[in-house]
């Protein structure tokens, strides 16, 4: 019930973001800077999906972006960021004692290239894929610090000024392979968004 509260809340803050974008009246999807790069600078958070839910709360974090033009209306992405994943505490009974576990949190170093797609105005569709590295592979039994990780995204992209600064929202689901080759549970999934701003 938490989780599908949570997912709730990010829809709907999605669907208020892609109305204020159909307000807009002029579109900026094929504008570029001088060098024929737009750059976007954002806020990530996302929720836990999966067994790795078990686990793990929610993450936030940010990254860079950086957008280039190889075709009408798509454009080549390369993205790094970080995000801080904030681990439970996990209450455990046994008999007539109770403990608790705190896990970590886990901090990733995701570095990513994809595809942007406008099909309409103002509407992109991406798909990303690249090394997620673990920051902190110390705090967990795994036998890995890089996996692979993908990202399919949708968002939205309004203007915010006549010299071509915008808005960029964007929900994606992100997943890694596994951490530890013995545990399907050290694979990172999560729903998130991206809220960025370009210029």
């Amino acid at each position: 019930m938490k989780n599908a509260l949570k997912i709730t809340t990010l829809a709907l803050a999605f669907a208020g973001l892609s109305f204020a974008a159909k307000a807009q009246t002029t579109t900026t999807t094929s504008t570029t800077t001088s060098g024929g790069v737009r750059y976007s600078i954002g806020v990530d958070a996302g929720i836990p999906t999966g067994t790795f839910n078990n686990g793990f709360k929610w993450n936030l974090g940010g990254s860079v972006q950086a957008d280039i033009p190889v075709a009408n209306q798509l454009f080549f992405t390369l993205n790094a960021g970080y995000n801080n994943v904030f681990g439970e505490t996990i209450h455990i009974a046994g008999g007539n004692t109770s403990s608790t576990l705190e896990v970590p949190n886990l901090q990733l170093l995701p570095v990513k290239a994809g595809l942007k797609f406008f099909p309409v105005a103002n509407f992109y569709i991406q798909g990303e894929a690249g090394a997620a590295f673990l920051l902190n592979k110390s705090d967990f039994f795994n036998d890995k610090s890089v996996a692979f990780v993908y990202a399919p995204q949708i968002g939205v992209q309004f203007p915010v000024s006549a010299n071509g600064n915008f808005i960029d929202a964007g929900v994606r689901y992100e997943g890694t392979t596994k951490y530890s080759s013995a545990s399907d549970a050290s694979k990172v999934n999560f729903v998130g968004v991206r809220l960025a701003y370009g210029f």
